[in-house]
């Protein structure tokens, strides 16, 4: 394989269409770039791929690296705090191309293989026999950025039984499980959920799942590697697609970012030692990401898009109380401000997150993790709201849209006349209300509110892990200081 650095979406495509199996609607799919429901988001990131190499993009979202290669700069390891800030708005471009509708873009899996990648030390921990893990991370790094593949990846078990699951044990009937081990490899058997961007994918990376109990029972469920979509044995199952063939025009946001989410499964699939990075070590997978500071980059990552969801959800409120002329009512005014309020939250914690970039124990530069961690806390809250207002602004306008078709029917004016604003016309209002409606009616804006809402985890357990982190010794110790002095 060639060492090209970036590639262009004719490139991205090309490499799509091999011998994967991907199903969907109760059929195996030929070619995932013509496929009707699925073809639209290969579409959406090949042109985002070609961007790369435009003028006005390339010095933004790319790098040299240091055999004059043109890399993505999510790749790129933060040396200084300008590295952070210059990552952060490669991050931020390319969230703004789907304006935070298409979640799941390369520059979030590699900002967690590039943390794997510089902290060789801890992959170096859990070495078996001949296999070096830190050595395979650092191969897959450079192959990853050097060829410029996209990533998708799968973290979840399912499981029969909730208590089980709470015990922190899996059921080899349905988790993810080594069966076999040999001089080459291993042999993998089982389901993992969910696979976001699955089928669109170059590779899947499996790593950890949810928490083990660091006892001998796990062994089997303990690795992380990372294999190409089209290996024999892996199936793809998608659900159903939110992309139903509409024009652009009739459902802007589905035609194009429906990214689609896939349940993977592994019939004795051969994973080469090559391509293992941890095995066999409970206590060490349920350290990975938080040690290598891998959770710190892919929150920088999102935080960073999500700014770009918030700021395209008050644009269209703002739109919307424009052409109707409520800008001037309070009502509208105080709840847009509300949304407002959100984005600059965001902001804010993203500002003070990079601008108190530290160097971490690995020599890499890395943000502020608590105002990244409050950030992925409060989102999930915020974005459920963010649509409720808009179904509020929006109200019954967001049912009464003519499609594209009917400007070009015998009931063109009707349309021109009865759906005009004082301030758009019939076809722009109608193409506005549509959008919002692709947002917050539709079952691609239900998905989005969903992703949003489990995007790190159940809320419960993010929560609960907030307080875990956060810093208290020292605010206790001010209260205790101030009784001591009663």
């Amino acid at each position: 394989m060639k060492n090209a650095g970036i590639r262009t979406g004719a490139e991205y495509l090309h490499g799509l269409r091999d011998d994967r199996e991907i199903w969907t609607r109760g059929a195996r799919v030929k070619d995932v770039t013509i496929e009707p429901g699925i073809s639209g988001g290969a579409a959406s990131l090949a042109g985002f791929l070609d961007r790369q190499h435009e003028d006005a993009y390339r010095d933004n979202v790319t790098y040299l690296d240091a055999n004059g290669i043109r890399c993505a700069k999510s790749h790129m390891a933060p040396k200084t705090k300008e590295d952070v800030l210059s990552r952060g708005c490669a991050f931020y471009e390319w969230a703004k191309w789907s304006n935070g509708m298409f979640g799941r873009t390369p520059d979030y899996k590699n900002a967690s293989l590039m943390a794997f990648a510089h902290a060789p030390d801890f992959l170096a921990q859990g070495t078996v026999g001949q296999a070096d893990f830190a050595k395979n991370m650092v191969n897959y790094y450079d192959e990853v950025r050097l060829n410029d593949k996209i990533l998708t990846h799968t973290l979840i078990n399912p499981s029969v039984s909730h208590a089980q699951f709470n015990t922190g044990k899996f059921d080899q009937e349905v988790a993810l499980h080594v069966v076999k081990e040999s001089d080459a490899g291993i042999i993998v058997k089982g389901a993992r959920l969910l696979a976001t961007l699955g089928p669109l994918a170059d590779e899947i990376e499996v790593f950890p799942s949810t928490v083990l109990r660091a006892d001998p029972s796990n062994i089997p469920f303990a690795f992380a590697f990372a294999i190409p979509i089209a290996t024999p044995g892996l199936k793809l199952l998608c659900r159903d697609s939110y992309d139903h063939g509409k024009s652009h025009f009739d459902a802007p946001l589905s035609s194009r970012y429906e990214e689609m989410d896939a349940v993977v499964i592994f019939e004795d699939v051969f994973v080469p030692w090559e391509r293992i990075f941890m095995y066999g070590e409970p206590s060490l997978c349920n350290q990975a990401f938080n040690t290598t500071n891998a959770i710190v980059h892919m929150a920088h990552q999102v935080a960073c898009g999500k700014l770009a969801k918030a700021e395209f959800m008050v644009g269209i409120m703002c739109a919307i109380a424009k052409a109707t002329g409520r800008d001037k009512d309070l009502a509208t005014k105080i709840m847009i401000s509300e949304v407002m309020m959100m984005v600059e939250t965001v902001r804010a914690l993203l500002f003070s997150a990079e601008q108190q970039a530290h160097e971490d124990h690995w020599g890499n530069f890395i943000p502020l993790r608590s105002p990244l961690d409050t950030s992925r806390n409060l989102f999930p809250k915020m974005y459920p709201r963010m649509v409720e207002i808009l179904q509020l602004l929006g109200s019954s306008s967001l049912m009464a849209t003519p499609t594209e078709a009917d400007f070009s029917n015998e009931m063109e004016g009707d349309i021109l006349k009865y759906f005009q604003l004082t301030h758009m016309d019939s076809r722009d209002r109608v193409g506005l209300y549509r959008l919002a409606h692709d947002i917050s009616v539709s079952g691609f804006g239900s998905r989005q509110a969903l992703y949003e809402r489990f995007f790190f985890g159940p809320p419960h357990l993010m929560n609960s892990g907030y307080f875990d982190l956060y810093e208290k010794d020292e605010k206790i110790a001010r209260v205790e200081s101030l009784l001591a002095k009663a």
